[in-house]
């Protein structure tokens, strides 16, 4: 029985609904949270411990759920950077959360971890590089974030406070201008917030040509409707498709689909291919899939 012809290049198909802009909204919401400490105010105990649990449930909360969506979705590169990036909030919850109740993070292991944050979202920031202008940015503006804690944890100066801070605000409006798009412009039908295309192009990968096998089947269909199972001459059958191989051989495809169970193959004495002509399940399989017509019950 035929399970499946490869005639045309089926859509992906998503378990779950895109769940990138929950994470980016949900980002956006902690960023604010925190714009306020970055600029020197509500430092008092109640302060940091408001901003750790925005930090908790709308950073790290959001970021997981649209890192394990986004997995499900089996969108590896967006599950990866939203799962790491909800485990970095989750830290931010518990460095805010110890401040605030007297005890201070060991500066070295932060300092540490934190330079390891930096090189893998800098790799990170080059693949989106890739998809958008934009997503490059929005990774940039998070690299330039740990160059200011690392160079602010080495030099113990304050002069990297307010960049710092200004860097908090860019991410969050950056996240939520992506978001926006996400969810704004399929619904409004053009790009209100538009987004600028890749800044990189990657190597095209071969991609797979149904063509020669589709070619196959319509010119056999076609002999049915006029002869019925009387076979096409092999001869014939490479004249009628010559134009749709692009130059590739015929035989492995007539082959391939008679392993399907589409084909039927007939062969001289010597073993070689003469003849071909559709078998009842590959005619109702091409009018099914290619054709249309509903599955009798």
């Amino acid at each position: 029985m035929i399970r499946k012809i490869d005639l045309a290049a089926n859509p992906p198909h998503e378990r779950f609904a895109e769940a990138t802009p929950v994470g980016l909204l949900c980002l956006a919401i902690g960023c604010a949270a925190l714009v306020p400490i970055a600029f020197g105010a509500s430092l008092t105990p109640a302060g940091l411990k408001t901003a750790a649990m925005y930090c908790l449930l709308f950073g790290a909360g959001g970021q997981a759920v649209a890192g394990l969506l986004n997995f499900a979705n089996r969108n590896l590169y967006g599950g990866t950077l939203f799962t790491a990036f909800a485990f970095n909030w989750v830290l931010n919850w518990w460095v805010l959360d110890s401040l605030a109740r007297g005890f201070v993070p060991d500066a070295g292991i932060v300092l540490a971890a934190e330079v390891c944050f930096l090189i893998i979202f800098v790799v990170f920031t080059y693949g989106f590089g890739f998809y958008s202008g934009l997503l490059f940015l929005f990774l940039l503006d998070i690299d330039l974030l740990y160059v200011g804690r690392i160079a602010k944890a080495l030099t113990g100066s304050r002069l990297f406070d307010v960049p710092m801070a200004l860097l908090t605000i860019g991410l969050g409006a950056i996240s939520l201008w992506l978001a926006f798009a996400m969810l704004i412009n399929p619904t409004a039908g053009r790009a209100l917030f538009r987004l600028p295309g890749p800044l990189f192009r990657a190597t095209p990968r071969p991609a797979f040509d149904a063509g020669p096998r589709r070619a196959v089947v319509e010119t056999l269909y076609a002999n049915w409707r006029e002869h019925a199972f009387e076979p096409l001459a092999l001869a014939g059958l490479e004249s009628a498709t010559a134009g749709r191989l692009g130059g590739r051989p015929l035989l492995p495809d007539l082959v391939y689909l008679e392993e399907l169970g589409a084909l039927r193959l007939g062969r001289g004495g010597n073993g070689a291919v003469t003849d071909a002509r559709l078998t009842a399940e590959g005619i109702d399989f091409f009018e099914q899939v290619v054709l249309g017509k509903q599955q009798s019950v």
